[in-house]
């Protein structure tokens, strides 16, 4: 079977498509700017503004399953309607599609928020993310909208990264204590996306971790992981700031968990560990 990757040369798509090679899948991604350095991986350079383009790397690659992985923030050409024309591309040529989503469409009004809350964001990227589970719901009715949350890793995150920088005095900034969301373990993502990609699962689904934590908490066990003692970071307040989105937006992801082999560990569990778990079967 044949496994495409949109965006795999990201964060998150290096781990796709290294669960999706190690599965024993045929393996093939899209870059924007510059492959992934994965071996026996077909690349394919894709722009998501062009259709033309898409429908011919599809048309190549002959995917059973798509999983779109790609996001460029706000860019509405890239992240809303580019994910439709991916949608629309899948759905012709009777492809398999997990499109993957964000809490940013989300408010934090509501503070919990399952599968059957609708969308209300408040900044141009949650708006962005909003259209595209819109648009690929509404060509591609068997797809799996997956939304997850702050993805981190084994110090390879951007988060992760800038906590290492802020506690070594190479960057300034503080880590907000009333930023609240559901950190997710990339690999624990990749897997469960992966999973839900095999399965005959459709619709909104949430994948993120069953941790509630600020982006100061977290950001303490990151340090703490990563060396740094008893030492704290520098902490301040995200409403005392001008910055857009809501604060405290936290996904259940119970009901996607009980369908899923691969367990969704929390922050405290997976910053506490050396090794990186999949699946409660190993």
């Amino acid at each position: 079977m044949t496994v495409l990757i949109i965006g795999g040369s990201g964060f998150l798509g290096t781990e796709l498509v290294r669960l999706t090679r190690a599965a024993g899948h045929d393996t093939a991604a899209t870059f924007a700017t510059r492959p992934g350095d994965a071996p026996d991986v077909a690349w394919h350079r894709l722009d998501l503004r062009d259709a033309g383009r898409i429908a011919g790397v599809m048309a190549e690659v002959a995917p059973a399953v798509v999983i779109n992985a790609s996001s460029e923030n706000a860019d509405w050409a890239v992240t809303a309607d580019g994910a439709v024309r991916v949608a629309m591309t899948a759905a012709e040529r009777g492809c398999r599609l997990v499109h993957v989503s964000s809490d940013a469409v989300f408010s934090g009004a509501q503070v919990r928020y399952d599968e059957s809350c609708l969308p209300d964001p408040v900044t141009p990227y949650g708006a962005a993310k909003a259209a595209a589970e819109t648009g690929v719901r509404l060509v591609a009715g068997d797809a799996v909208v997956a939304r997850t949350s702050l993805i981190t890793g084994d110090g390879r995150s951007t988060h992760e990264r800038a906590v290492c920088e802020v506690m070594a005095g190479t960057r300034d900034g503080v880590l907000f204590t009333d930023d609240v969301r559901c950190p997710v373990h990339v690999t624990d993502l990749a897997a469960a996306l992966l999973e839900l990609a095999l399965s005959d699962e459709a619709g909104v689904r949430h994948v993120a971790g069953p941790d509630a934590l600020s982006r100061y908490e977290l950001g303490v066990l990151v340090a703490r992981r990563a060396g740094f003692g008893s030492s704290l970071p520098p902490s301040g307040r995200r409403a005392d700031t001008t910055l857009l989105g809501g604060l405290d937006i936290r996904l259940n992801s119970d009901a996607t968990q009980q369908a899923l082999r691969t367990r969704l560990r929390g922050a405290r569990e997976f910053l506490a560990e050396s090794a990186r778990p999949t699946s409660d079967d190993g």
